[in-house]
């Protein structure tokens, strides 16, 4: 065993932040050029969609396998074979995606190498955190997901100019140095025992009899089925809104900036929202953020002619409800699971909410093809109300049910 001490809980937090940032340097590559290859491969907008959502069709698929070995082997070899799979799947895209299906099967990849590194990299946290793992180390892991997204998106922005193969190719460099990052940093850390029996890799049954913790992953499911909804289609709606007002001069930023500076505000109020969760009540504070973020869904598409200066701000606002719970829910998650069923939990709580994240995207682009297409302002404003209908659903059943 290796004489390598875990570092002192800041320096373990900064650390796994750092990697998730590095990890997700292809995470928002393709909803960034969306409008670009849309055009180039002359993809209709569910096609469009479907890719978006075969990223996360990728994580689901994995999650299980992945996050499932976390229980029995050594989590910093899942995160590092996690990596490698996402450097190849954009080093793949840069060099070999040629439309529909060859793009479908490269962003299946990276999502895969996500399903490695985002759940695991939290067990890893919590796996070698000296003592108790506090809510807020949990919601500054989780926030950082929003500052992985905007740095992607900013790294698709500034080398747009280059061509679309160079986003990708250069996006393949960052989960290299994450993975050698963790692998070098932390040390060996035997997985606890589940007691689930040997020939099962994870065992959901103990997970679904657990209703805190499934109250948690439903609670999840409709988060992220709103959120990656609303990210793998922001760039394209804004893009759309600065084509409407062109002859006006424009705006001072491009479509991906935009939906850069918009995921930034992410990390913060995912941390201020588990404050709030911490101070007046998780599953009281979840309902009204979902509550809130379900109606705004309802008005920002319609809202597409506006000029970009006041759009912008209601977007914003829009998105930092949606954001505000997501912490707040995994840190419950978190305090929800069963000793020695990390796995299996975070496994279902990422199968779950990912799955969403696979169908919200190409559902987004079909309402967009029956409402009117692309270039229909009420097309954009039904499209961005089927992200609010399963927050809708969810806090009201919530709202309905004792807590657990």
């Amino acid at each position: 065993m290796s004489a390598r001490r875990a570092p002192a809980p800041r320096a373990l937090v900064l650390l796994l932040c750092a990697a998730e940032v590095l990890s997700m340097t292809g995470f928002a590559a393709y909803p960034a050029l969306l409008p670009l290859l849309q055009h180039h491969w002359q993809l209709s907008s569910s096609a469009a969609g479907l890719i978006s959502g075969a990223f996360f069709a990728g994580y689901m698929v994995a999650t299980p396998l992945l996050v499932g070995l976390t229980d029995r082997y050594d989590t910093r070899r899942i995160y590092l074979l996690a990596c490698l799979l996402a450097s190849a799947g954009s080093l793949g895209f840069a060099l070999l995606a040629r439309g529909l299906w060859t793009a479908l099967l490269f962003q299946a990849l990276v999502g895969a190498g996500l399903a490695g590194t985002y759940m695991p990299g939290l067990r890893l946290l919590t796996d070698h955190f000296q003592g108790s793992v506090p809510s807020r180390a949990v919601a500054f892991y989780t926030a950082t997901f929003g500052l992985g997204t905007t740095a992607s998106l900013l790294l698709a922005g500034a080398l747009q100019p280059l061509g679309w193969p160079w986003v990708f190719g250069c996006a393949a460099f960052g989960p290299l140095l994450a993975g050698a990052l963790v692998f070098v940093r932390l040390p060996p850390a035997a997985p606890v025992p589940s007691g689930a029996p040997p020939g099962l890799l994870f065992d959901f049954r103990p997970v679904l009899r657990n209703r805190a913790a499934m109250g948690y992953i439903l609670g999840y499911a409709a988060h992220c089925w709103e959120l990656f909804g609303l990210r793998s289609w922001l760039p394209a709606f804004f893009a759309f809104s600065l084509a409407l007002h062109a002859s006006s001069g424009g705006f001072w930023f491009g479509a991906a900036a935009l939906a850069a500076w918009i995921n930034l505000l992410g990390p913060a109020a995912s941390i201020l929202g588990n404050e709030a969760a911490v101070l007046y009540g998780r599953r009281r504070f979840i309902c009204a953020t979902m509550l809130v973020s379900s109606m705004l869904a309802c008005l920002v598409g319609f809202t597409a002619n506006w000029p970009m200066a006041l759009l912008f701000p209601l977007t914003a606002f829009y998105f930092l409800w949606v954001m505000a719970d997501s912490a707040a829910l995994t840190a419950g998650l978190v305090a929800a699971t069963e000793p020695g069923r990390k796995g299996a939990t975070m496994a279902l709580h990422a199968l779950l909410g990912f799955g969403a994240g696979f169908v919200a995207p190409l559902a987004f682009g079909l309402v967009l093809d029956l409402g009117g297409g692309r270039d229909s302002v009420t097309a954009w404003g039904l499209a961005f109300a089927s992200l609010g209908v399963w927050s809708l659903l969810a806090a009201l059943a919530a709202s309905r049910r004792r807590a657990p």
